[in-house]
Protein backbone atom coordinates (compact mmCIF):
# COMPACT_ATOMS: atom_id res chain seq x y z
CA UNK A 1 0.00 0.00 0.00
CA UNK A 2 1.48 3.31 -1.07
CA UNK A 3 1.16 6.34 1.18
CA UNK A 4 -0.39 9.56 -0.03
CA UNK A 5 2.26 12.12 -1.03
CA UNK A 6 1.69 14.39 1.97
CA UNK A 7 1.80 11.49 4.42
CA UNK A 8 4.94 10.16 2.71
CA UNK A 9 6.65 13.54 3.15
CA UNK A 10 5.63 13.78 6.80
CA UNK A 11 6.95 10.26 7.42
CA UNK A 12 10.18 11.08 5.58
CA UNK A 13 10.69 14.27 7.61
CA UNK A 14 10.06 12.36 10.86
CA UNK A 15 12.54 9.68 9.77
CA UNK A 16 15.24 12.20 8.86
CA UNK A 17 14.77 14.13 12.12
CA UNK A 18 14.92 11.00 14.28
CA UNK A 19 17.86 9.51 12.37
CA UNK A 20 19.97 12.66 12.30
CA UNK A 21 18.93 13.47 15.87
CA UNK A 22 20.16 10.08 17.07
CA UNK A 23 23.41 10.64 15.17
CA UNK A 24 23.95 13.97 16.94
CA UNK A 25 22.93 12.60 20.34
CA UNK A 26 25.34 9.67 20.04
CA UNK A 27 28.11 12.08 19.00
CA UNK A 28 27.41 14.16 22.13
CA UNK A 29 27.35 10.96 24.23
CA UNK A 30 30.75 9.98 22.79
CA UNK A 31 32.17 13.45 23.53
CA UNK A 32 31.00 13.12 27.13
CA UNK A 33 32.43 9.59 27.40
CA UNK A 34 35.81 10.86 26.21
CA UNK A 35 35.63 13.79 28.64
CA UNK A 36 34.79 11.38 31.45
CA UNK A 37 37.80 9.22 30.64
CA UNK A 38 40.27 12.05 30.16
CA UNK A 39 39.32 14.50 32.90
CA UNK A 40 41.24 14.60 36.17
CA UNK A 41 38.54 16.73 37.85
CA UNK A 42 36.36 14.45 39.98
CA UNK A 43 33.34 16.73 39.79
CA UNK A 44 33.54 16.79 35.99
CA UNK A 45 33.86 13.01 35.84
CA UNK A 46 30.86 12.50 38.13
CA UNK A 47 28.67 15.00 36.29
CA UNK A 48 29.59 13.57 32.88
CA UNK A 49 28.29 10.08 33.70
CA UNK A 50 25.09 11.36 35.27
CA UNK A 51 24.51 13.47 32.16
CA UNK A 52 25.28 10.55 29.86
CA UNK A 53 22.58 8.46 31.50
CA UNK A 54 20.00 11.24 31.06
CA UNK A 55 20.95 11.70 27.40
CA UNK A 56 20.87 7.96 26.70
CA UNK A 57 17.52 7.38 28.43
CA UNK A 58 15.74 10.57 27.40
CA UNK A 59 17.18 11.29 23.96
CA UNK A 60 19.09 8.44 22.33
CA UNK A 61 16.71 5.55 23.12
CA UNK A 62 13.56 7.40 21.94
CA UNK A 63 15.29 8.67 18.80
CA UNK A 64 16.70 5.27 17.83
CA UNK A 65 13.29 3.64 18.25
CA UNK A 66 11.61 6.53 16.40
CA UNK A 67 14.12 6.07 13.58
CA UNK A 68 13.39 2.35 13.46
CA UNK A 69 9.62 2.91 13.47
CA UNK A 70 9.62 5.69 10.88
CA UNK A 71 12.02 3.69 8.70
CA UNK A 72 9.61 0.75 8.75
CA UNK A 73 6.72 3.07 7.89
CA UNK A 74 8.74 4.58 5.05
CA UNK A 75 9.76 1.24 3.60
CA UNK A 76 6.32 -0.33 3.84
CA UNK A 77 4.52 2.72 2.47
CA UNK A 78 6.76 3.54 -0.50
CA UNK A 79 8.06 1.80 -3.61
CA UNK A 80 11.38 1.09 -1.87
CA UNK A 81 9.81 -1.74 0.11
CA UNK A 82 11.32 -3.45 3.11
CA UNK A 83 12.93 -6.44 1.40
CA UNK A 84 13.36 -5.27 -2.22
CA UNK A 85 16.67 -3.41 -2.00
CA UNK A 86 19.83 -4.45 -0.20
CA UNK A 87 20.44 -0.94 1.13
CA UNK A 88 17.01 -0.81 2.82
CA UNK A 89 17.51 -4.26 4.31
CA UNK A 90 21.03 -3.31 5.49
CA UNK A 91 19.67 -0.15 7.14
CA UNK A 92 16.95 -2.15 8.86
CA UNK A 93 19.39 -4.74 10.20
CA UNK A 94 21.90 -2.12 11.31
CA UNK A 95 19.20 -0.09 13.06
CA UNK A 96 17.87 -3.19 14.84
CA UNK A 97 21.45 -4.08 15.83
CA UNK A 98 21.97 -0.54 17.15
CA UNK A 99 18.75 -0.69 19.18
CA UNK A 100 19.65 -4.06 20.69
CA UNK A 101 23.18 -3.01 21.64
CA UNK A 102 21.85 0.25 23.06
CA UNK A 103 19.32 -1.57 25.24
CA UNK A 104 22.03 -3.96 26.45
CA UNK A 105 24.26 -1.00 27.33
CA UNK A 106 21.57 0.86 29.28
CA UNK A 107 22.12 -1.12 32.46
CA UNK A 108 25.85 -0.31 32.40
CA UNK A 109 25.13 3.34 31.70
CA UNK A 110 22.65 3.48 34.59
CA UNK A 111 25.11 1.66 36.89
CA UNK A 112 27.94 4.09 36.18
CA UNK A 113 25.59 7.07 36.57
CA UNK A 114 24.29 5.81 39.92
CA UNK A 115 27.80 5.31 41.26
CA UNK A 116 29.02 8.59 39.78
CA UNK A 117 26.32 10.47 41.71
CA UNK A 118 28.19 9.53 44.89
CA UNK A 119 30.82 12.19 45.80
CA UNK A 120 33.23 9.35 46.69
CA UNK A 121 33.33 8.26 43.01
CA UNK A 122 36.78 8.79 41.52
CA UNK A 123 38.21 8.82 38.03
CA UNK A 124 39.77 5.39 38.69
CA UNK A 125 36.44 3.68 39.46
CA UNK A 126 34.83 1.39 36.88
CA UNK A 127 37.48 2.25 34.30
CA UNK A 128 36.79 -0.79 32.10
CA UNK A 129 33.03 -0.14 32.02
CA UNK A 130 33.61 3.53 31.27
CA UNK A 131 35.96 2.59 28.42
CA UNK A 132 33.33 0.18 27.14
CA UNK A 133 30.77 3.00 27.03
CA UNK A 134 33.14 5.10 24.92
CA UNK A 135 33.95 2.20 22.57
CA UNK A 136 30.27 1.32 22.13
CA UNK A 137 29.40 4.98 21.52
CA UNK A 138 32.11 5.20 18.85
CA UNK A 139 30.84 1.99 17.24
CA UNK A 140 27.27 3.26 17.38
CA UNK A 141 28.35 6.50 15.72
CA UNK A 142 30.04 4.56 12.91
CA UNK A 143 26.92 2.42 12.38
CA UNK A 144 24.71 5.53 12.28
CA UNK A 145 27.07 7.17 9.79
CA UNK A 146 26.85 4.05 7.60
CA UNK A 147 23.04 4.05 7.70
CA UNK A 148 23.00 7.77 6.87
CA UNK A 149 25.36 7.17 3.95
CA UNK A 150 23.17 4.33 2.68
CA UNK A 151 20.14 6.63 2.85
CA UNK A 152 21.83 9.26 0.75
CA UNK A 153 23.61 7.04 -1.79
CA UNK A 154 20.92 4.34 -2.15
CA UNK A 155 23.32 1.87 -3.78
CA UNK A 156 21.88 -0.32 -6.51
CA UNK A 157 21.07 -3.91 -5.92
CA UNK A 158 17.84 -5.78 -5.61
CA UNK A 159 17.35 -8.72 -3.30
CA UNK A 160 15.98 -11.98 -4.74
CA UNK A 161 12.58 -10.92 -3.46
CA UNK A 162 13.03 -7.58 -5.23
CA UNK A 163 13.93 -9.29 -8.50
CA UNK A 164 10.90 -11.58 -8.31
CA UNK A 165 8.65 -8.62 -7.54
CA UNK A 166 10.14 -6.70 -10.48
CA UNK A 167 9.65 -9.68 -12.85
CA UNK A 168 5.97 -9.95 -11.85
CA UNK A 169 5.41 -6.29 -12.68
Amino acid sequence: MMMAPLLRKVALIAHIISSVGSLGAVAAFLALAIAGLSSEDGQVVRSVYVTMEVIARSVIVPLVFASLTTGLIQSLGTTWGLFRHYWVLAKLLLTIFTAVVLMLQMSGIAHVAALAADPAFSSADLLELRRSLAVHAAGGLVVLLVTTTLSVLKPRGLTRYGWRKLQRQ
